[in-house]
């Protein structure tokens, strides 16, 4: 394994952090959008086996959130990790969705703390800042707790998460003297968000940057359209799509670490095999023009934005958002018609299917791509559904 600084901080990160989002799960399927059942519970034997070959394979930073498997991520994690607390970095998030008060930024620390049989997070990160949530902790006097806890010892190093417009990034970044942050990032969400334009003016004030979403919640790594698979060929440096997805982000040495979501042993051998490649520099121009035309080709296909976070979950009617927007843009990207509408119309559960969708709205105000869900809902049922 490799290893990058992390910042001003002195820390030592591995170039792939674990992430504790998408752990398996018991009763899992072949579905993606399984493992963001709210109602599944962590299959800890796999989940477990997956924490320790990651750890003997040298992965040092283990990243959960409060809300990850509805609270079971950071009390599994906890448990995975208690034998070599002392030799890992452990990050968690605080949801600043649920402050009201002062007194929670505390009472939800101290929660936490308990959850993962802690006394102390190495990294504690503001949950997926957006302008809105950022002015109200703001006010609430965050930074403050932030460095209060820091002085009494529970936490080492705090960052913010973020989903938001670059302008709002700035502000932030300028707020505070930051340790860390982590921001989505990857070959196809070069503008997007924070960007490559935040990537570099936080590295460049010493924070250190961590990517999020380094495969676009697997859609880097999944089924790839014909057109790009054909443009792969033309390399004459063969590598798998996951390859060329992790070490676009390694090649640039402002990354200090990529984040990833990992549901299975075999998806964690493989990234950590691409891992011991990493190096800044390691692309060359040719690499550089392949992917940018890549680029060019995912952008051009793909309708919704949809990383698979399932953060709108759940919804209160029941519908499966990921799945459904997931296979609205498969229809399109890989040209499934007949597919899509068959896994639309036959394998999603009834319940789960985009008509059932009745403009609460909710998800809507969680959604950390700002997608404008219930519209696109509604053209995955126009698309996809039974027209007799």
């Amino acid at each position: 394994m490799k290893y990058r600084e992390l910042g001003k901080t002195g820390e030592k990160v591995s170039v792939l952090g674990f992430g504790c989002m998408r752990l398996p799960i018991l009763g899992g399927s072949d579905n993606p959008y399984d493992t963001l059942n709210p109602e599944k519970f962590i299959d800890e034997e796999k989940a477990g086996q997956m924490i320790r070959y990651a750890f003997d394979k040298g992965i040092n930073y283990f990243d959960t959130a409060y809300r990850y498997h509805t609270g079971q991520s950071e009390v599994f994690l906890g448990r995975a990790l208690r034998s070599i607390r002392e030799k890992v970095l452990i990050a968690s998030k605080l949801p600043v969705w649920m402050v009201e008060s002062p007194d929670d930024f505390d009472r939800i620390l101290d929660e936490q703390l308990n959850r993962l049989n802690t006394d102390y997070l190495d990294v504690y990160l503001l949950h997926g800042l957006s302008g809105k949530h950022w002015e109200k902790v703001r006010d609430l006097g965050v930074m403050d707790f932030l460095e209060r806890a820091r002085a009494d010892g529970r936490i080492r190093h705090h960052g913010f998460s973020f989903h938001d417009r670059p302008e709002v990034f700035r502000e932030i970044v300028d707020y505070a003297p930051w340790d860390v942050c982590l921001i989505q990032y990857n070959y196809l969400d070069v503008e997007f968000q924070a960007g490559r334009a935040g990537l570099e003016y936080a590295s460049e004030k010493g924070i250190g940057v961590m990517v999020m979403e380094p495969l676009r919640g697997g859609k880097l790594a999944g089924r790839v359209p014909p057109a790009v698979l054909e443009e792969w060929a033309k390399t004459t440096t063969r590598r798998s799509p996951v390859q060329w997805a992790f070490l676009w982000l390694w090649d640039q040495p402002q990354v200090c670490m990529a984040l990833s979501g990992m549901s299975s042993i075999d998806q964690l051998e493989e990234n950590i095999r691409i891992a011991g490649e990493a190096g800044a520099g390691i692309l060359r121009e040719e690499d550089k023009d392949i992917i940018r035309r890549v680029r060019e080709i995912y952008l051009s296909r793909s309708k919704v934005g949809c990383t698979g976070c399932g953060y709108c979950l759940p919804c209160p009617s029941g519908v499966n958002i990921p799945w459904n927007l997931s296979l609205y843009n498969n229809r399109f990207m890989f040209d499934e018609e007949e597919l899509s509408a068959m896994i639309y119309n036959h394998i999603i559960p009834p319940g789960e299917r985009a008509f059932n969708c009745v403009e609460c709205g909710r998800c809507e105000t969680l959604c950390p791509q700002k997608i404008p869900i219930m519209r696109e809902l509604k053209n995955v049922e126009k698309t996809l559904g039974r027209k007799d």
